[in-house]
């Protein structure tokens, strides 16, 4: 590690490298209200989502769906309150 990354203490709690592309992940059980919370929880924290950013994917049933947003990551504190959020959210079961 050069010295200069020795006194940047985000830079010691990450791999990553920021400005990144991530995904961000979430499921729930199937219904309107996913969509939505996911969409807004994310445009709080991201409002520059770009077009085909989210993908859109349910189980084979149809019972649950699974969301994955590409984000362009700024740094460990945004994506730590995007999972935050997400995980407190009452139609999202799963964030990764």
């Amino acid at each position: 590690m050069s010295e200069e990354n020795q006194n940047d203490p985000e830079q010691e709690e990450t791999l990553f490298e920021f400005p990144c592309e991530f995904p961000v992940k979430a499921m729930g059980k199937t219904c309107p209200e996913l969509e939505i919370a996911v969409i807004e929880i994310m445009n709080r924290h991201v409002p520059d989502l770009g077009e085909g950013a989210i993908r859109m994917r349910e189980s084979s049933k149809g019972n649950y769906t699974a969301i994955t947003v590409i984000v362009q990551a700024q740094s460990k504190d945004q994506l730590d309150s995007i999972y935050m959020e997400l995980t407190a959210c009452e139609h999202i079961a799963y964030a990764i």
